[in-house]
């Protein structure tokens, strides 16, 4: 904001409503009674009076970010200061919203984990932690140390939900007590995924049934569609409620599989960076929980004990960066590339006050250029680029 507690008039020549339309628009940013600001007025064409800022390219909400392990060279899971460092680094590409999530690790090191990130939750910094492990299934581990992963124990999903910060889960089905984890998770008030797993379309559609209600990267550490055989893939796409997480980036996903989501499920499509510390940094060689990581033309991989490179280690990249990757490299229509980085991830995980240009909104916008590259950033009201 202008810094003179005066409400802040910003008008786009094409903003991303709520309606999900590309049209003229402004916003109108107040203080808010709580701390920070929130959207106070707001309504399509010419704005009521004299704006501050002119949006000449496009003007959207925040995005979001529901899985990203890290980001501008630290990961989330190293400590306060380098989970802000991460956050930060996402934020000035236009993440506004993050949700930390940590790979599969022993339960106690988790426990630690979730403890250390909790203040970081309960301040804002952070929207909430995702748990990518340990209940995955070892035939599709991607960069996931096997040592650690095991079935899920009632036991062991309550001692790490009861800390609190938990908004999602993603877990493998098919392990013995999977559809109890499922109902566990979503008991808690966590989004359980399905994802890292092997099993069938008939056991991920009990899983779905069972209160699942989203895929981990979709297609990517998981049963793939065949025709005689969905697959996990199969019954997640079939599912209508279930959110599709996407990792737009060229690596993880033919342009033709984000074209076939975008044109049959565009309200379930969710963009995620997937991002790991070499996010928004360098080439070079990384950490991806125990795992090494090397990282060369942006893509990570996991650095073999023989110094070769092995499976796909997370990415390198942001949601500004997915969203561009989709319409531009898939065909996506603008305004539904925007709504797989706003509201459809809010509705995700039911966060509130995020993902719209609606009144009573947290003041998190994005000035986009024609190219959709982001030009400034705005959180809670004030401009952070």
């Amino acid at each position: 904001m202008s810094g003179t507690g005066r409400p802040e008039m910003i008008a786009a020549r094409r903003a991303l409503t709520p309606q999900g339309r590309l049209a003229p628009y402004w916003v109108e940013v107040a203080e808010d009674s709580v701390g920070g600001a929130r959207i106070s007025a707001a309504g399509e064409g010419p704005p009521p009076r004299a704006p501050e800022v002119e949006v000449h390219g496009i003007l959207s909400p925040g995005f979001i970010d529901v899985h990203c392990h890290g980001g501008g060279g630290c990961s989330f899971a190293d400590g306060p200061e380098q989970a802000r460092a991460a956050a930060a680094a996402h934020r000035a590409q236009g993440t506004t919203t993050v949700i930390a999530s940590l790979v599969t690790d022993p339960v106690p090191a988790l426990q630690e984990s979730l403890q250390m990130l909790t203040p970081l939750v309960d301040s804002g910094e952070l929207a909430g932690i995702h748990l990518e492990g340990p209940w995955l299934s070892a035939r599709h581990k991607g960069a996931h140390s096997e040592e650690f992963l095991q079935g899920p124990r009632a036991e062991d999903i309550n001692d790490l939900l009861e800390v609190g910060t938990v908004a999602m889960v993603t877990l493998a089905p098919e392990l013995p007590g999977g559809l109890d984890a499922v109902r566990q998770v979503t008991s808690h008030g966590a989004v359980a995924a399905v994802g890292h797993t092997d099993a069938t379309y008939e056991q991920v559609s009990r899983a779905l049934g069972a209160g699942a209600s989203a895929g981990t990267h979709l297609f990517n550490a998981m049963r793939g569609l065949h025709h005689r055989e969905p697959g996990a893939a199969g019954a997640l796409l079939e599912h209508r409620s279930a959110h599709l997480e996407l990792i737009a980036d060229g690596v993880h996903l033919h342009p033709a599989m984000l074209r076939l989501i975008f044109a049959q499920h565009p309200e379930r499509a969710v963009l995620i960076s997937d991002a790991m510390a070499a996010a928004a940094a360098e080439d070079g060689d990384y950490t991806l929980g125990s795992l090494d990581v090397r990282v060369i033309g942006g893509e990570a991989r996991i650095l073999e004990p023989d110094g070769a490179v092995g499976a796909i280690a997370g990415s390198t990249l942001t949601v500004g960066a997915a969203v561009r990757y989709a319409v531009q490299q898939a065909g996506a229509p603008a305004e539904q590339a925007l709504l797989a980085a706003t509201a459809n991830p809010a509705a995700m995980l039911g966060l509130e006050r995020v993902g719209s240009l609606s009144v009573g909104s947290r003041a998190d916008l994005v000035v986009l250029d024609e190219e959709l590259g982001v030009e400034r950033v705005m959180q809670a009201g004030v401009w952070v680029t």
